[in-house]
């Protein structure tokens, strides 16, 4: 599966400041990439305008590294929901260059968390609704 493929994808250009000593995207600048297309899916789903608006908090990111990028390349970072938990769901992204090299993968476990009574709640029916009416019939890679 390409990052095309995924139901949500935002197109990142490797700038200056996100390489390393080596000359290729440090390891930790993948997260700053998996967590603007995260928002930037969010966003597009529940028409949210501010941070507010998502009532969710990460848990766990993870990260595997497949090939390094190098300054001026295009990367598309695929995104999708691949699963609800009773308080929480997952993300996957599929991080490629324009050629469909692949990059990097990666997994973002987020909880439902209300900030003002400092504590979780379960995922919405309404928010899983938005999510399949988005990503339709897709299927995360694992599962296909």
């Amino acid at each position: 599966m390409q990052a095309r493929d995924y139901p949500f994808v935002y197109t990142v250009e490797v700038a200056f400041r996100d390489l390393d000593a080596l000359g290729h995207v440090n390891h930790a600048v993948y997260f700053s990439y998996m967590e603007t297309a995260r928002w930037k899916y969010l966003q597009r789903v529940f028409e949210a305008r501010a941070l507010q608006e998502l009532p969710i908090i990460v848990a766990q990111a993870t990260c595997t590294y497949r090939s390094p990028a190098f300054l001026g390349e295009t990367l598309l970072i695929g995104v999708g929901i691949s699963r609800f938990g009773n308080k929480s769901f997952d993300m996957v992204y599929r991080l490629e260059s324009t050629d469909g090299r692949l990059v990097a993968e990666g997994l973002t476990v987020q909880v439902m968390y209300d900030y003002q009574a400092g504590r979780t709640f379960p995922v919405p029916e309404d928010f899983k609704a938005r999510v399949a009416a988005w990503q339709k019939d897709w299927r995360p890679p694992a599962e296909q």
